[in-house]
């Protein structure tokens, strides 16, 4: 069999084949190895290649047609050859780099240099969209358009999909519950171009300094001052951002929360990660406190016995320190936090915030 292949005006395929079979261009050699990989059902990952190599590729096999055993043996021969002088490949561009050192340098080095390059992250857009937590999907899912809400949810993971969808509010989610069920036609042009969008948002959101959000860190701040710090705080914040001053409130956990936050059944596993005498300092100093409901609740949502033995030293324990009793309560709060902070604990949701 005689070789047809055209081989004028054919520019080098960057990595292909060079040396042996000399008639055929690098851009040749590498259409041949391609077809005999396919040909023996390898798995090849073409769509990593540039669109427009990819072009190449195809452009050069579609004006093939025959190619002889010897030339076939002389092409796979060389490019077994240049396999075997490979000692270490690395990325191409600035792109590759950034993606092969992905959570291995700084979000915000990673972020400038792809600024600098202008470059985006390369590959599938909706590989990196699926890898999102879903506190960061939620943003996008409330500000964009129903049609755009509707793929988006249909790309992503079934459970991804479905926390999502339960996180918005009732007629938000049945709308694009609906636009899903209008998604047939979408091309996938339309979905490549929306991935791409998606995530070129979530390049561009600029990057915390902090993980937690003002709220939560005064809240946690107050949670660990006394209550003379706290309730002076407090009050300055009513005077300065009244709406602020609420939401650190309900940011805010202290032991005289623990009847409205902690369900009864949960008791029980709290006090086994406290130590006993701080739960009896901060039991017996309750009441002088003004937190007796709470000392209340506490005993009573555990066995009669414990309470008992409870009751016996907190009568013992005679007069305490406001100090020691205040350091006593904030250990419980610390432990309780601790707890919820490591998913073994789920504090009740006051029945105001669940409304808001």
């Amino acid at each position: 069999m005689t070789q047809m292949i055209p081989m004028d005006g054919l520019a080098p395929l960057p990595g292909a084949l060079g040396g042996a079979a000399p008639r055929l261009s690098r851009r040749a050699k590498a259409a041949i190895v391609v077809r005999l990989l396919l040909n023996e059902g390898a798995d090849i990952p073409l769509e990593d290649l540039p669109e427009e190599l990819q072009a190449h590729l195809t452009k050069q096999m579609g004006s093939m047609r025959l190619v002889d055993r010897d030339t076939l043996a002389d092409v796979v021969d060389e490019f077994s050859q240049e396999l075997e002088r490979i000692g270490l490949s690395f990325p191409g561009g600035i792109a590759g780099a950034l993606d092969a050192l992905d959570g291995k340098i700084s979000r915000r080095t990673a972020d400038r240099l792809r600024k600098e390059a202008g470059v985006r992250a390369s590959g599938d857009p909706w590989t990196r969209l699926r890898g999102l937590e879903v506190d960061r999907l939620l943003p996008v899912l409330q500000t964009e358009s129903i049609e755009v809400g509707a793929v988006l949810l249909s790309k992503l993971d079934v459970s991804a999909a479905a926390e999502l969808l339960g996180r918005l509010p009732g007629p938000d989610a049945r709308r694009i519950t609906y636009a899903v069920s209008q998604t047939g036609a979408v091309t996938p042009d339309a979905v490549d171009r929306i991935g791409l969008s998606l995530a070129s948002q979530l390049d561009a959101q600029p990057l915390r300094a902090f993980d937690n959000d003002p709220v939560e860190r005064v809240g946690a701040i107050l949670n660990s001052s006394t209550s003379i710090t706290r309730d002076d705080v407090l009050e300055g914040l009513d005077e300065t951002d009244a709406g602020f001053a609420d939401l650190v409130r309900r940011a805010i956990f202290t032991f005289a929360n623990i009847p409205q936050r902690i369900a009864p059944r949960d008791i029980p596993r709290v006090l086994r990660e406290v130590d006993q005498a701080q739960l009896v300092t901060a039991l017996a100093g309750a009441e002088a406190a003004g937190l007796a409901d709470t000392a209340e609740f506490i005993l009573e949502n555990m066995s009669g016995r414990m309470a008992d033995q409870l009751r016996e030293e907190m009568g013992e324990a005679g007069k305490l320190k406001t100090t020691e009793v205040e350091e006593a309560m904030a250990t419980m709060v610390s432990v309780i936090r601790r707890m919820e902070a490591a998913g073994d604990l789920l504090l009740v949701v006051p029945e105001d915030e669940a409304d808001g």
